[in-house]
């Protein structure tokens, strides 16, 4: 029963969303829905219907436990309840930060739900489009490797960027560097571990690749810079069969990403946007903003469960 008492903060966190929201739909539309009660709090019903869709949410839920855990759920949703008719009762409802949760919580659902229900399922790639990706991304599959990086993060504004670049050509060992980025007052933070071929952004990993062992990159970083130094690979491939339905589940992905994006484009063509104020530049930013690309690798768990039996 540990995993239902787990649910028992957020539950609680939710209870203005919950509560009493189901009596103004009803109130709205003049028909109350035929629903078996679980539990009355001053004479407002809370449901089975409501029970079980808590459960839902449960993972992993045994059968021998939907018993204790329906009782445990009836609690919580009581406990939900009463709080939520006191915060009615103090007008938390009227309270700005608390009208701004609701309405943020109300577009988030809606917004998901219409996704969900437009997009429903995606099909399942053919084998031939599996083996095709597979064929494409060779560092990720029959040469994939696993990395030993040293990372140095170096902290410094845009105008030093070609500098240390240049510097880091230059230097004849990382001591030399490390030397040099002392004297120029940047601070410097360093980190090694090891990571696989699926562990690493696509791009990253693409030069990670082709690069001979005690090569450096640069790459940029949200406060200045970080030179990834492979300090040693070695080769541990996987073959079509074992990462078969990772890749399966990727190029779904990647599907409903692109029919979303369709979605989202075609709404916003139909509707009346406009940005004002301070946020009048959020409208042009977004027109030249390039399409985010899919994610472009694989589950690295899956990958990692294909090559245990090669460990």
């Amino acid at each position: 029963m540990h995993g239902v008492k787990k649910l028992y903060l957020p539950l609680l966190v939710a209870v203005l969303v919950v509560g009493c929201g189901d009596k103004k739909d009803d109130a709205a539309t003049g028909e109350k829905a035929p629903a078996q009660a679980a539990a009355k709090v001053n004479g407002t019903e809370l449901t089975v219907d409501q029970v079980n869709y808590a459960l839902q949410r449960i993972p992993n839920l045994d059968q021998e436990q939907i018993k204790a855990a329906s009782l445990q759920m009836v609690r919580n949703l009581v406990d939900q309840e009463v709080i939520a008719q006191k915060a009615l009762a103090d007008k938390l409802d009227r309270d700005p930060a608390v009208t701004q949760a609701l309405d943020a919580a109300r577009r988030q659902i809606l917004a998901e739900a219409y996704m969900s229900r437009k997009l429903g399922t995606p099909a399942e790639p053919s084998d031939a489009e599996v083996a095709d990706y597979f064929d494409q991304h060779p560092e990720l599959f029959a040469r994939r490797k696993i990395y030993h990086l040293q990372e140095i993060s170096i902290k410094a504004p845009k105008d030093k960027h070609d500098a240390i670049r240049a510097q880091l050509g230059a230097s004849g060992t990382l001591e030399d560097f490390a030397t040099w980025l002392k004297a120029e007052n940047l601070p410097v933070k360093s980190a090694q571990g090891v990571k696989t071929a699926e562990q690493l952004p696509l791009q990253m990993l693409t030069q990670l690749a082709k690069m001979p062992d005690g090569q450096a990159m640069v790459v940029n970083a949200p406060d200045g810079l970080m030179v990834i130094v492979l300090a040693d690979s070695q080769m541990q491939p996987v073959t079509l069969e074992q990462v078969k339905p990772a890749i399966a589940r990727l190029l779904q992905t990647q599907a409903r990403q692109k029919v979303a994006k369709a979605e989202m484009d075609t709404l916003k063509a139909a509707a009346k946007i406009e940005y004002m104020g301070e946020f009048a530049d959020a409208g042009k930013e977004a027109a030249a903003a390039a399409p985010a690309e899919p994610a472009a690798a694989p589950d690295a768990d899956a990958i990692s469960k294909g090559v245990s039996g090669l460990k």
